[in-house]
């Protein structure tokens, strides 16, 4: 059997939390209306569908969003 090189070992996939609605509003500051409209209009990250009627964003978007408008 081959034996790969220390180096080359794959590193773990980081999973990254979903949050919903009620904490990405107190996130970034806005409003739900607010960010269904820049949804829309491609200002604002899309959320994951998680059944039904629920959605939930991903932690990782929304923080290198607001680390966007912060740049």
């Amino acid at each position: 059997m081959a034996e790969m090189a220390p180096d080359s070992v794959p590193e773990p996939k980081r999973v990254t939390r979903l949050i919903r609605l009620k904490e990405v509003q107190h996130r970034v500051g806005l409003g739900r209306s607010t960010i269904y409209r820049w949804m829309s209009e491609g200002k604002f990250p899309k959320p994951v569908q998680l059944g039904g009627y629920a959605v939930a964003w991903a932690e990782d978007d929304i923080q290198n969003w607001i680390a966007m408008r912060l740049d």
